[in-house]
């Protein structure tokens, strides 16, 4: 019994432990059930390391684990934190076996309510799906190393070097992701700076920037007019789109609970722009006078304002592009009509460059930001939408801009 005293052990008794000797001690609970504790002292105070169920544990295999317990100690380890430390060892190496296609799965699904909506989770697994897993997504995310990281990449570096970007950046976050997890350890090798950037060309090097195919402003008038020819929501949908110098996912998802006609504001909330945050877009006359000839006699607030083919339905992105098409103008894109409005206001206005930044949704200086939350820039931008929409709907011979 050790150093147990007689009085030590018949309390020990009565709670249920019936001691073999050498610390091996049999537990009896109240419901009868009988295991195997090894009982000893360490850093001042009693332990007890289980050493199974007495049904399966027989006396000698009990004997022969307190054994090995009682030379741990001899040899100045804790048996039971050694023990805890196996378990755990044990748990990591199973953890690291995860694939990088579970890994890559636990991310999506982790970060996908923080993402504005379903194209872009869409967009991750369609990428990964393509480029991805076909290489890498059996392998253990613990063994992702350059190589493997570089034969997702290389084959498609330069012949579609935007996508080959956007792919080794989510890689990168997932094996960040990964690492946090506790599932790898070690520098991550998809990061660029300082390590990718010293293997591949830079996608700056690769391909020069496209911008979207805009019509010199001279011409709109004139394009307006052949718009209006037009029939149908998304031709109406290109005309608003236009006049408030809108993206395309912008109009095609304006509901009209996010207008209010009577003070000439549509408000596109957060979840729908491309920076994040709420925009306020100043209405003009023409654009206002738009919205009416397409709202219905009963419509309700979350009612697209351009209705699609089908009964509670929007246009689909591709709508005003079709316009287009049809007017025989697959030069252009509804998207370069953004550029029209910014080339018309720099060339011909005096609105100042943040009223117009600012009109487009782009991010600009924190002291204009801090401007435009107080809402005093709110009627700079109210004057210069009146005045795009008055130039497009001037009369096409009148192609010099009233508004130098």
């Amino acid at each position: 019994m050790g150093k147990l005293t007689a009085l030590a052990i018949s309390r020990l008794v009565t709670k249920g432990y019936y001691g073999d000797g050498d610390g091996l001690w049999l537990q009896v609970t109240a419901s009868g059930a009988r295991s195997w504790v090894y009982r000893y002292r360490a850093g001042g105070r009693t332990r007890e390391m289980g050493l199974g169920s007495a049904k399966v544990v027989s006396l000698a295999r009990a004997r022969e684990k307190a054994g090995a317990a009682a030379r741990q100690r001899a040899d100045g380890i804790d048996p039971l934190e050694h023990r805890q430390m196996i378990r755990r060892t044990a748990e990591i190496a199973r953890a690291r076996l995860v694939t990088f296609r579970s890994a890559a799965e636990s991310y999506i699904a982790g970060k996908s309510g923080a993402w504005r909506n379903d194209k872009h989770r869409a967009q991750w697994a369609s990428t990964l799906e393509t480029y991805v897993y076909p290489t890498i997504g059996s392998f253990p995310v613990q063994e992702i190393d350059t190589g493997l990281v570089l034969k997702v990449l290389e084959p498609i570096w330069t012949s579609k070097p935007e996508t080959a970007s956007r792919v080794r950046g989510r890689i990168e976050v997932i094996l960040d992701a990964a690492k946090v997890r506790g599932q790898r350890d070690g520098e991550n090798p998809a990061r660029w700076r300082g390590h990718l950037d010293k293997l591949l060309t830079p996608k700056s090097k690769l391909q020069s920037v496209r911008h979207h195919p805009a019509l010199p402003f001279v011409e709109l008038p004139g394009f307006m007019r052949q718009l209006e020819s037009a029939s149908g929501a998304a031709s109406l949908a290109l005309r608003f789109a236009i006049l408030t110098a809108a993206r395309t996912s912008e109009v095609i998802g304006a509901r009209w609970s996010e207008v209010d006609m009577a003070n000439g504001i549509w408000t596109v909330p957060a979840g729908r722009m491309k920076a994040g945050r709420e925009h306020r877009i100043p209405l003009s006359a023409p654009a206002k006078a738009l919205l009416a000839a397409c709202n219905p006699k009963e419509v309700s607030p979350d009612d697209f304002c351009f209705a699609g083919g089908s009964p509670g339905r929007g246009l689909s992105n591709m709508a005003m592009l079709k316009v287009l098409m049809r007017l025989k103008r697959a030069d252009l894109t509804v998207h370069g009509f953004r550029s029209t409005f910014r080339d018309w206001a720099a060339e011909t206005t005096q609105h100042p460059g943040e009223v117009v930044e600012m009109a487009l949704a782009h991010i600009v200086s924190s002291k204009v930001e801090a401007a435009y939350r107080r809402g005093d820039l709110m009627e700079k931008r109210r004057r210069l939408m009146e005045d795009w929409s008055q130039f497009c709907m001037a009369s096409p011979s009148a192609n010099s801009p009233p508004f130098a």
